[in-house]
């Protein structure tokens, strides 16, 4: 069996390591991003929710980058969010500054009760880039 192809953004691995999950794996050509939130360095959560989000998309923006993709490598978009009746219009405000242009990836919204402490959760399956973090 082959070794998994980790991916670590710059100054985190610390946090992967202690929560015991890899922040993305690359493999047969694309990038498995683990669902990212908007923590801050220490890993608490953003406590303002547009700022949650950014910091989401921020921390999926190192993975990304550091997988030598971007967010047009991206195919596949699961979001989850705590009370979306309450938070999707605020989350959809901050969403275009990351997205991009048509074509879209696909989408996929769920609604859950908890994420640990914070109100927005992001996971994308896209293109790898080529080899330089691991």
């Amino acid at each position: 069996m082959e070794k998994r192809d980790v991916v670590f953004p710059a100054g985190r691995q610390a946090l992967y390591e202690r929560n015991r999950y890899s922040p993305a794996i690359r493999s047969n050509g694309f990038l498995f991003v683990s669902g990212q939130v908007g923590s801050r360095d220490d890993g608490s959560p953003e406590p303002d929710l547009k700022a949650q989000v950014r910091r989401a998309f921020d921390n999926l923006n190192a993975i990304l980058t550091a997988a030598g993709s971007s967010f047009d490598d991206v195919i596949d978009v699961t979001i989850f969010m705590v009370d979306p009746a309450a938070t999707f219009e605020r989350i959809w405000e901050v969403v275009p500054e990351y997205w991009g242009g048509a074509p879209h990836p696909t989408l996929t919204a769920v609604g859950v009760t908890w994420l640990y402490g914070f109100q927005f959760e992001i996971k994308v399956i896209a293109r790898a880039g080529e080899a330089n973090s691991g």
